[in-house]
């Protein structure tokens, strides 16, 4: 999870870390899309990418899905359920990734501080104005106008004095939205929200913050971070900062990468054999489609999952040379999983990931924020 990280004290105030100008983009339901985009006959059709089989896993969901409730990591037998109109269309990557370029070209035009979440996702620091546009919220326009225009694709915008608020604001106006939080409006902001708007805030923890009498920013902002890390751990600090507005990570272009994964947060949390499996196949099929565009090699593959109580369980297998190939990738995460079940309680994230690489370049970092899978 992307988590708050901060040396400074928990009570800073907003205008100590109001200098930076942060535009958060994210592309609107960006495989789907892709999907309607190059092929008519789905506009304005409710579409899913992913399989359709017994064990198949939504990976994307159209907007038109989501009105029937069709959400990312759903069965795909629960989303036909739904909806039964719903249209299953197989993943093409390589045309998620050229979509992925074009639009990673305009981010550069305007700043050389991109930092990409994922395929579709990315903060940039625009404090430096370097075309003369006048504003960050005139920048953020100008790259959605120009994200449309290049790619015939929409994306939203949140713009802030930090990476936490700007990602907020982003969710806030979706589909093709702008939303902005200036200084001296961040805490009062994010103190209106309900406590499910917080990121790392499933279903099974927002229940668990309702029977502590917190169910809004405000509720949050009134417990003291001994209180947070004693019902929570390590996730309290995250949420003391949270309800505060404050976030003092810098926007971070060129990360070194580790390793090359994916995560999956779920809308309902799992526990059944069938469901984790059918998750982690899923996965595997999308985590190791990254590892073979960059033509990554890797010793290690750990498999992590987030329990409905927020505590994380990560379990590694490293062998003596490079997984060979998908097939021993994909038999290596699974004999992990079987190795843990069942599962002591349900989950709410499951992650995988191939690291101890080889041959390291630029990375691509998690998080997604719609529920598509984030490549790590």
């Amino acid at each position: 999870m992307d988590e708050l990280n901060s040396d400074e004290d928990g009570d800073a105030p907003e205008d100590a870390i109001g200098l930076r100008k942060i535009i958060h983009v994210d592309m609107d339901a960006f495989f789907a899309s892709v999907e309607q985009r190059d092929n008519p006959e789905l506009r304005g059709k409710p579409v899913a990418v992913g399989g359709s089989s017994g064990r198949g896993v939504v990976a994307a969901a159209s907007y038109e899905a989501r009105k029937f409730g069709v959400k990312s990591a759903m069965p795909s037998v629960t989303a036909k359920r739904l909806c039964p109109d719903l249209i299953f269309v197989k993943s093409r990557f390589d045309a998620y990734r050229e979509a992925s370029e074009q639009i990673r070209t305009i981010f550069l035009h305007h700043t050389p501080h991109v930092e990409p979440l994922s395929l579709d996702e990315a903060f940039l620091d625009v404090t430096d104005d370097i075309h003369g546009i006048g504003s960050a919220t005139a920048i953020a326009q100008v790259i959605r106008r120009q994200i449309r225009e290049e790619t015939d694709l929409t994306a939203s915008a949140g713009v802030s004095y930090n990476k936490f608020l700007a990602k907020l604001a982003s969710d806030q106006n979706k589909p093709d939205g702008l939303c902005v939080i200036r200084p001296g409006e961040g805490a009062a902001f994010v103190q209106s929200l309900p406590i499910r708007r917080f990121h790392g805030v499933g279903p099974k923890g927002a229940e668990k913050m309702a029977r502590l009498g917190i169910e809004t920013g405000a509720d949050l902002a009134a417990r003291d971070a001994a209180w947070l890390r004693a019902h929570f751990g390590s996730f309290g600090e995250y949420l003391f900062r949270a309800a505060r507005a404050i976030d003092l990570r810098p926007v971070r272009a060129n990360r070194i990468r580790k390793s090359i994964g994916g995560e999956r947060t779920f809308s309902e949390d799992i526990s059944s054999g069938s469901a984790l499996r059918a998750t982690l196949d899923n996965i595997i099929d999308i985590v190791w489609e990254r590892i073979a565009a960059k033509q990554a090699k890797g010793r290690t593959v750990t498999l992590k999952v987030k329990f409905t109580d927020f505590q994380l369980m990560s379990r590694a297998r490293s062998l003596d040379r490079a997984v060979a190939d998908k097939a021993q990738f994909a038999a290596i995460a699974q004999e992990i999983l079987e190795a843990e079940l069942p599962l002591a309680m349900p989950i709410r994230l499951m992650g995988l990931t191939l690291s101890n690489l080889e041959h390291d370049g630029p990375a691509e970092i998690p998080r997604r924020d719609d529920g598509q899978l984030s490549l790590l």
